[in-house]
């Protein structure tokens, strides 16, 4: 007989994200690694030294088109999608 074995990791979460994550299974017997796993995050995002790297090419001032558009992005932000609503 054979056993499986995997490598695993201890974490610590506040009581609510706990409880957020119990909630999340879909069946009683679920892990917790499965629900993260089905969790998605999106990809694409600026980290601070591509920021940086930016200014330092382009300096602190934006044109006005540059500008406009921030606005419009402004204006029409929403929250980012709760991955783990209504499960």
């Amino acid at each position: 007989m054979h056993t499986l074995c995997m490598a695993t990791k201890t974490i610590s979460l506040r009581l609510e994200a706990y409880e957020k994550l119990r909630r999340a299974r879909r069946y009683r017997g679920e892990s917790f690694s499965e629900v993260v796993l089905r969790a998605r995050w999106p990809e694409e995002t600026t980290t601070g030294a591509e920021l940086l790297a930016r200014y330092r090419e382009h300096g602190p001032f934006f044109t006005a088109e540059q500008l406009a558009r921030v606005e419009e992005l402004k204006r029409n932000d929403r929250p980012p999608e709760d991955k783990w609503a209504g499960r």
